[in-house]
């Protein structure tokens, strides 16, 4: 019988109580950072949704993008470790039990927690990628449509990808080309967009009925079988469209630093790009300044005869 998210944690939950014998609080510890990693990946979200299939397709480069997301969000070196010996011990299970083919976080480690962001487009990378998937959609598959709508909206608007898969149709206004996008916490912000991505929404909605299942209720984005998209689908449009387009493989929230980064170079002001972002903390939005200032320099070094 497939297994639930809560299958899964209450089999991992033993293994780590009787077999491992380690204390309540870390079992908890370690039971939320698993729970976490499956929310990050969009695996088991229902009550009744089998998990094992979505896991089987688990490999290094996604573990790797969960903890730099939650660098990136300004979680402590510690906890960044801790996470990943935790991970480590779940692959170790995993694998062991079947679940997984490989061990897959054996080779994880911690990200080290720097002020700065690597792992930027250039704004000349950014429009190669664009260009690509708008080559690749003007062919007229349907999701190649959609994936054109989907780059063109997080690299538009810098949303999360949970943000992105969690949008509706109706979150949409046209006249005034903004998304109205559910964040963290539950809160609720308006970001605009641009004329692109106007278009290439408009595209895809104009061919969203072709794929759309009758449960798909107002999923703004469609999977292959017409339901609401996950996270982990959207992840594999980004790195396929990456690897097309021959730009660094930064993964959907390297498109979010992207975005914050060449707003904040094109002028605008931290409290402007922190109410974008969704960002509760100014401090997590600064943290962007430091790239834009490494270019700054670097262009300063090379156009100014005194530098």
């Amino acid at each position: 019988m497939p297994r639930t998210r809560a299958d899964l944690l209450a089999s991992y939950r033993g293994y780590l109580a009787l077999q491992r014998d380690l204390s309540g609080h870390t079992v908890r510890a370690y039971l939320v950072d698993i729970n976490d990693l499956l929310s990050f990946l969009g695996v088991g979200e229902g009550d009744t949704e089998p998990v094992d299939a979505a896991l089987a397709t688990l490999d290094l480069a996604d573990l790797r993008d969960w903890l730099a997301a939650m660098a990136a969000s300004g979680h402590s070196r510690a906890t960044l470790a801790r996470r990943s010996a935790s991970v480590r011990t779940f692959s170790s299970w995993a694998f062991e039990t079947g679940l997984l083919t490989s061990d897959v976080a054996a080779r994880l480690r911690a990200p080290r927690v720097d002020i700065r962001l690597p792992g930027v487009l250039t704004p000349q990378q950014a429009s190669q990628l664009l260009k690509t998937a708008s080559d690749l959609a003007s062919d007229g598959h349907v999701l190649a449509v959609r994936d054109l709508a989907i780059i063109e909206t997080l690299y538009a608007t810098g949303v999360r990808v949970s943000e992105l898969v969690g949008l509706d149709v109706a979150d949409l206004d046209h006249s005034q080309r903004t998304l109205r996008v559910l964040g963290k916490g539950r809160k609720e912000r308006t970001v605009p967009y641009g004329l692109p991505a106007a278009r290439a929404l408009e595209a895809w909605l104009h061919r969203r009925g072709e794929i759309c299942a009758v449960d798909a209720g107002g999923a703004l984005f469609l999977g292959a079988r017409g339901r609401r998209i996950d996270p982990r689908a959207v992840r594999d449009v980004v790195h396929r469209l990456c690897a097309a387009a021959q730009v660094p493989d930064l993964g959907p929230h390297g498109l979010r630093h992207s975005t914050a980064t060449h707003v904040l170079g094109g002028g605008a002001d931290l409290r402007s790009v922190q109410e974008l972002l969704g960002h509760s903390s100014l401090a997590t939005t600064q943290r962007y300044t430091h790239v834009s200032a490494e270019r700054l320099r670097s262009v300063y070094e090379q156009a100014f005869p005194r530098a």
